[in-house]
């Protein structure tokens, strides 16, 4: 979609979503365009554009903001406050814009934080919103995308995992799943981690004994595989349980995801006494033990709340300009686990202001519990449950318990939440020094902020990867690593030096282009490559010839007998220097010498395991996951299918007469 051709990019755009639904991301692309858009209204039933104000290039702080005020009404939004560069310093969101900013022009108000962010403030952008909750969400929304600097931020986003009792087979498979909702079965979740995951994983098929194995496994399985044999699997593969029998476990594994445990004990223990009355023997001790490792299984399962069915416990612990907010994932009247975060802060926050941050940004991506049960209230509650409710669907209930079960398992929440802190905050104290360590060591300018690690991984120049890790004040930055697929072809296989020249080579050229005046923060201050001598010289060649000299590098080679803490370090026209054998830095190095190992080894043998299973139909044009596995079962191999007529291949079930005509030609046009 293209924007107005009259439109210019000082104006303002406004637009209606309900009126003109196809122009409801217009605001975006505009944005993304270099376009400054102010709100999302319809005025006269037509696309209107508003002059923004004057802008005078000395105007900054509180005047600039008095200028923006004549042009605004009273209509819930979200603004946006900008610096000399364009970089987003805050997002906001309002129910009266007008007021919202005027709030601003007033000086003598506000916070440190916030007056430190006034007085940067050379430009904003608005954009109104038909009611304060789609404000909230846009706000959640831009502040996750943006990244702006004054405002609080969820840092750790990553998605979680659920079980999945898959439904497209005649004995369900149970497995762990992440991702988008895409295959046929019941979800259940989320668990706050793998190891939540596989711990209940691990119980239910020693409860219900449900298999695991992929559908191809079960397919061609002859034999009951080891999980039979440890008792974690009845082996319907192989037909030792029926179709109804499975059916019947499959359910009550789900009832015990669903927290009905009390009604599954009670039918084990019937069946078991129905089977000693009929002297199945045999069947009895096989009841008796499932009775057991459920009983067990409840157990273990610590803290199990009897009045909560569906929540998210959350405790924030402030100290020192740091917080921590602990997770408990609450489902079917059971503890799925916790997680902690560290929301960054700039330090003059209340509680509640961080809460409300965090729940609004924890939530914009994943669908919200039935109840949140919080250690602080937040500013604007019932805004977010609003907010909560519209996205879920139904209504989302949100409580700070004083007394009673709600308010222990807060207190548990809390107490995690400082330790965890603690933890952290030694940490990163540590991770300091050695930082400062590391500058001393090589004679740097400054402290890095941001340290780059690299490494090559290949068999004799097959299924080559490169590696990229990044480390820091906040520790190894784990969404920062990048992986490079080596694409040189005129390298010689085994060539570590051409390797190292092609990554380094495509990760400067990206930076120049996309951040030339290294405003981002994602320049490294320091590059550490793993090898001697040759290595350097080849990175400081490609780093001349880019123009970017200036960043310090250092090899980390192994040294004398490739013995650990015999390191020797490479620079630039310096001599080969070491460091003392108990130095803590040293220490540091290695630790991030072997994490990238790590990384690298693990890219490659993922390549190389992709490249295993690769098969000629993974290049036929129109042939997916579905339609190659169709061809491959109808077949038995990729060879079979290279070689079968054009009747053959019109006989398999869901490949169109179309799709036998391409798959038929590829293979004879390029066989």
């Amino acid at each position: 979609m293209n924007p107005p051709k009259n439109l210019k990019k000082s104006s303002v755009l406004r637009i209606c979503p309900r009126s003109y639904p196809q122009f409801r991301w217009m605001p975006f692309i505009l944005l993304s365009a270099g376009y400054r858009c102010s709100s999302d209204r319809i005025r006269c039933g037509k696309m209107t554009t508003q002059p923004t104000p004057p802008k005078a290039v000395s105007k900054t702080g509180h005047d600039l903001i008095q200028s923006y005020l004549r042009t605004l009404d009273g209509s819930p939004g979200v603004y946006r406050m900008l610096d000399a560069d364009s970089r987003v310093l805050y997002v906001g969101k309002a129910r009266n814009l007008k007021a919202r900013v005027s709030s601003y022009a007033r000086p003598g108000q506000h916070s440190g934080r916030i007056a430190r962010m006034i007085r940067e403030t050379a430009q904003m952008m608005f954009l109104t919103t038909r009611t304060e909750t789609e404000a909230l969400l846009l706000e959640q929304n831009l502040i996750k995308q943006l990244k702006p600097r004054y405002n609080v931020l969820l840092r750790d986003d990553k998605s979680f995992p659920n079980i999945l009792v898959a439904k497209g087979h005649a004995f369900p498979q149970i497995k762990k799943h992440r991702g988008a909702k895409k295959e046929t079965g019941n979800y259940y979740g989320p668990f706050a981690g793998a190891g939540a995951v596989n711990r209940t994983l691990n119980q239910l098929q020693r409860v219900f004994l449900l298999r695991n194995c992929s559908d191809s496994d079960f397919e061609t399985r002859t034999r009951p595989c080891l999980q039979y044999q440890i008792k974690r699997c009845t082996a319907p593969c192989v037909g030792h349980i029926s179709e109804k029998d499975y059916a019947l476990s499959v359910d009550d594994a789900e009832k015990f995801l669903q927290g009905r445990t009390k009604g599954i004990q009670e039918g084990l223990a019937q069946q078991m006494s129905e089977a000693a009355e009929a002297m199945e023997y045999e069947r009895a001790a096989a009841l008796r033990d499932r009775i057991k490792a459920l009983t067990q299984v409840q157990s273990a399962q610590g803290i199990n709340p009897k009045g909560v069915a569906e929540a998210d416990v959350m405790g924030l612990h402030i100290d020192g300009g740091q917080a921590c907010v602990q997770v408990f994932f609450i489902r079917a009247n059971q503890n799925w686990g916790n997680h902690d975060y560290y929301p960054r802060i700039g330090g003059d926050e209340d509680a509640s202001e961080i809460m409300q941050a965090f729940v609004g940004q924890f939530y914009s991506n994943r669908e919200p519990p039935r109840g949140l049960i919080l250690s602080h209230g937040l500013d604007d509650e019932d805004l977010v449950a609003a907010a909560l409710a519209e996205k879920a669907g139904r209504k989302v209930e949100l409580t700070v318990p004083q007394r009673g079960e709600k308010a222990e398992l807060v207190k548990g929440a809390l107490r995690n939440a400082r330790e965890s802190l603690a933890r952290k905050m030694s940490e990163t104290a540590t991770q300091a020094r050695l930082l400062k360590g590391v500058a001393e060591a090589f004679d740097l300018d400054k402290v890095p902020a941001r340290i780059e690690v690299y490494d090559n991984s290949h068999i004799q120049g097959s299924h080559a990867v490169g590696a990229m890790i990044v480390t820091g004040p906040e520790g190894y930055e784990k969404n920062q690593y990048r992986k490079f697929n080596i694409r040189g072809d005129e390298l010689t296989p085994g060539d570590d030096f051409g390797m190292m020249k092609e990554v380094l080579t495509r990760r400067f050229q990206r930076l120049l282009k996309e951040d030339p005046k290294r405003q981002s923060g994602s320049w490294p201050d320091l590059l550490l490559i793993d090898g001697g001598a040759g290595q350097v010289s080849a990175v400081r060649e490609i780093m001349d010839d880019l123009g970017v000299s200036d960043v310090p590098m250092v090899g980390v080679a192994k040294g004398i007998d490739r013995d650990a803490g015999k390191e020797e370090f490479h620079r630039t026209g310096k001599p080969v220097m070491a460091l003392r054998h108990n130095d803590p830095v040293l220490y540091f190095i290695q630790r991030m010498r072997d994490e990238v190992h790590r990384f690298a080894i693990g890219t490659h043998r993922a390549k190389r395991s992709k490249a295993i299973g690769a098969t000629p139909l993974d290049d036929v044009p129109g042939v997916g996951a579905r339609r190659k596995k169709a061809l491959l079962e109808h077949f038995g191999s990729a060879k079979a299918v290279s070689r079968a007529n054009l009747a053959d291949l019109k006989a398999v079930e869901g490949i169109s007469e179309n799709l036998a005509q391409t798959v038929y030609d590829y293979f004879h046009e390029n066989g």
